[in-house]
């Protein structure tokens, strides 16, 4: 069953949701962003699947090692 919820945005956010995500898909974009931190059983069922995405396993990898180097970078430079 579903709920009707009324929330307030910023105007740019609103703007940029619509343009992002598209009309009509809003609500579910929401629920997903969400449900893990409001249901602990989702956020197991999210961990899973981010961690079964291989790709993006390894661009978080890449992200991680190349902010880590920058750092290092930093503190000799």
């Amino acid at each position: 069953m579903h709920r009707k919820l009324t929330i307030t945005l910023d105007e740019a956010v609103y703007e940029a949701l619509h343009r992002k995500v598209g009309r009509g898909r809003i609500s579910q974009f929401v629920e997903d962003l969400v449900r893990p931190y409001v249901l602990p059983e989702a956020m197991e069922a999210a961990y899973r699947e981010m961690a079964a995405d291989t790709v993006r396993e390894r661009e978080a990898l890449e992200w991680s090692e190349d902010t880590s180097r920058d750092a290092a970078d930093d503190e000799a430079g």
